[in-house]
Order: structure tokens, then C-alpha cells, then sequence
């Protein structure tokens, strides 16, 4: 897979990449991370990549031209499934979301800054719009890091384990289960003792059991079907 995110700020973009799961799964070729600086696509001798609004209004807006160019410049190289804008007002991320894109080659992501972007940008160069949640960030930097954590993890071969992702809170729209290790009495707190048992049936069962009944209490708009 390989991701392309656009940005003013690429300096914000670069920990969390160097660190952890995603710092293995680029060393092992797993994902390609690239970041694009949109100034280097403007004609402006001040590098500027955003003007004031027509019709007037507080903020400046990023203009169409330096992000028409970089994403022509990416197109000419390869083909893209998905050009992504980070936006407070797009569908919000969730597990399926982030299913569905991990199954992709190539994506653009691009970081929304300043007011915004020309709205021509969405209409004409952007195939889906995504959000992190409902508030409003200095820019779409750490938007993009949030849903490339979540994408990259997916990719077969990143995680140590294949079914980890598996069993990851929303999959199936159910929150996890509880999770035990280490010691097996804590200040008297102790660990259910069907988890000791061997009985990988019935410990399953219950697993499904209380990730219901978790779900059920603290997430209960995660089960449609009641």
C-alpha cells in the first residue's frame, strides 16, 4: 500500500511514522508513508498556498491551483483508489471505514489548514471526505496520522499476531471483551478462573458474552439490531 498525504506542515507528520508499529511496517515494506510539501507546487514567490475569501469573512482559504498541481503530478505516476480530504464535516472515521481502505493500493490524503479548502477542490479532485470527530483542529495533520494508524495496522503482515485486528473493539460492532495477564491475584482482585481452565470453547463463549454485555453498557448505539 502506498499513502501520499499533502500538506503545509510535513514537519507534523514525521513522528508518527518514526515510531512503533508503523515505523516496522514501513521498514518491512509493508506501506509506503510519503509526505508532500504544497508549497513546493505554488507559483507564488512567498511559497503561499492560501488567500482571502471572495464575498469576504474571517479566515484565509487554501487555493485550488498548488492542490490541482500536486495531485495531477501524483496521478501522472500511478493510480490512485481514493484522494482523501481531512475535514471536520466529512463522514466520520470508524472500524469499517478503516476496513475498507486498508484493502486499497494507492491513496492521497490531503490536509485541510487555514478556513479550508476552495470548495472546487472537493467538488472536482476529492473522492471522499473523513473525519475524526466533531471539533475542529489547527489542521488536518493529525487527522491524517489518526487514519493512517488506523488503516496501516490492518495491512496483513503489520501486526504480530493476524487475528489482533480481529479482535479490536467496533469489529462486528462490538466493543472487546475484558483482557487479564499478569499476576493472577492483584490486592485480592483476581482473574476469572474459566480463563485457566483450558477450555478454549467455553472461554470463547465467554468472551462473546461479555463483550456484549460491555457493549451493551457503555456503547448501546452500537447494537442496531436490539
Amino acid at each position: 500500500m502506498r499513502i501520499d498525504i499533502i500538506t503545509v506542515l510535513p514537519e507534523l507528520l514525521r513522528s508518527p511514522f518514526e515510531a512503533s508499529i508503523l515505523k516496522r511496517a514501513i521498514e518491512a515494506s509493508l506501506v509506503e508513508v510519503y509526505t508532500h510539501n504544497l508549497r513546493d507546487y505554488t507559483s507564488d514567490n512567498y511559497k503561499s498556498v492560501d488567500d482571502y475569501q471572495f464575498g469576504g469573512g474571517a479566515g484565509m482559504v487554501m487555493m485550488i491551483e498548488p492542490i490541482d498541481k500536486c495531485i495531477s503530478k501524483l496521478k501522472n505516476e500511478r493510480q490512485y483508489d481514493e484522494i482523501i480530504y481531512m475535514t471536520p464535516d466529512g463522514e466520520t472515521l470508524n472500524q469499517s471505514i478503516a476496513n475498507q481502505i486498508s484493502l486499497k493500493e494507492n491513496i492521497i490524503i490531503l490536509c485541510g489548514h487555514y478556513k479550508g479548502v476552495d470548495q472546487r477542490v472537493r467538488d472536482h479532485l476529492i473522492t471522499k471526505e473523513i473525519s475524526i470527530g466533531d471539533y475542529v483542529l489547527s489542521g488536518g495533520e493529525l487527522g491524517a496520522a489518526v487514519l493512517c494508524d488506523a488503516v496501516i495496522r490492518l495491512i496483513p503482515g503489520v501486526l504480530g499476531n493476524e487475528t489482533s485486528a480481529l479482535t479490536d473493539s467496533f469489529q462486528d460492532n462490538l466493543l472487546a471483551p475484558p483482557i487479564y495477564t499478569k499476576p493472577r491475584e492483584y490486592k485480592g482482585w483476581k482473574v476469572p478462573e474459566l480463563l485457566f481452565s483450558g477450555n478454549l470453547p467455553k472461554i470463547e463463549k465467554w468472551r462473546e458474552e461479555q463483550a456484549y454485555k460491555h457493549t451493551k453498557e457503555k456503547r448501546p448505539d452500537l447494537l442496531t439490531d436490539e
